[in-house]
């Protein structure tokens, strides 16, 4: 029973992870109707901000403050994020709205020039990044039971991220505009919403969070230049499940792929979890092909 617990605590942190990296994704995807094949490389430039950060730390610092550069790369990690996808935003996805294919090859090739960039700055072999002392410990629950602290941590982050997003979203006038573009961008520039400066933040923050979701991949495992490859098909699964520009869908989309996962990995193995998991996600949209929470906007139906 220990094991299984165990298991589904995996499954939510997973869960987080795939949260962080889609909640950018789907509000983007449901603002803009850009299929961003590049997202993952935020992941990786997130992943690769937290390694430089600890580095800096480890050089130049004393070890007694070596633990606070967890917090500076989660910092750095979503500016440096925000920053490249601020740029990309206004150098090439502005001129694909509503070109689907044309985004889905040009963010293709802009993943694969990072994806060599980051190589011929780090190098091909995964580094690996060491997690702050206090997140070595467990959270003991029984004698044989023990969730880790740093996957909790991670579980933290995600949640305070939805919670600034639902804020946003829903108790600002910015979410407001955000939210006006999506269901009708021309109506809402008749309205003196500047929809290119929203395009623009938007896209941003959405890289930002995708950065933080690598910063957090450090402390689980090694990273390298294709680690946004391994989360790219997983995240684009969140938000088409859960439904593009929904973040109730996209807190759905993820806990079922990634609790679903791991649960059936538990009673399998992961080739067949993974498999099993991709045909309950055919299944589902075969009943809701637009997401279990779609939201209906003019980017979308165009």
């Amino acid at each position: 029973m220990e094991t299984f617990l165990m298991q589904i605590f995996n499954g939510i942190s997973v869960s987080s992870i795939f949260l962080l990296a889609s909640l950018g994704l789907a509000i983007t995807f449901g603002l803009m109707g850009v299929i961003n094949m590049a997202h993952g490389e935020f992941i990786m430039i997130g992943a690769y901000t937290a390694y430089v950060i600890q580095n800096l730390f480890r050089a130049y610092l004393p070890a007694g403050v070596f633990d606070a550069y967890v917090f500076v790369a989660i910092a750095a990690s979503f500016l440096t994020a925000a920053l490249f996808g601020a740029v990309l935003e206004r150098l090439v996805i502005c001129r694909l709205y509503g070109r689907t294919e044309d985004s889905l090859l040009v963010t293709w090739g802009v993943s694969l020039v990072l994806q060599q960039l980051a190589r011929s700055i780090f190098g091909a072999p995964n580094v690996g990044v060491d997690a702050p002392s206090f997140m070595e410990k467990s959270l003991r629950v029984t004698s044989t039971l023990a969730f880790p602290l740093k996957r909790i941590f991670i579980l933290a982050i995600a949640l305070i991220c939805l919670g600034g997003v639902y804020a946003l979203m829903y108790k600002s006038r910015q979410g407001r505009n955000i939210r006006a573009v999506m269901q009708n961008r021309n109506m809402a520039a008749c309205l003196g919403v500047n929809t290119k400066r929203i395009d623009c933040a938007t896209f941003a923050a959405g890289s930002g969070l995708a950065g933080l979701a690598g910063c957090a991949l450090t402390w689980i495992g090694p990273i390298g230049p294709t680690l946004g490859t391994n989360y790219i098909v997983d995240t684009f699964m969140t938000v088409v499940v859960g439904g593009a520009g929904s973040i109730l869908g996209t807190v759905f989309g993820s806990a079922f792929i990634g609790v679903g996962e791991t649960t059936f990995e538990f009673f399998t193995n992961a080739s067949v979890g993974k498999v099993l998991i991709f045909a309950c996600i055919i299944l589902l949209l075969q009943f809701k092909p637009k997401g279990i929470f779609a939201v209906r906007n003019r980017a979308l139906e165009d």
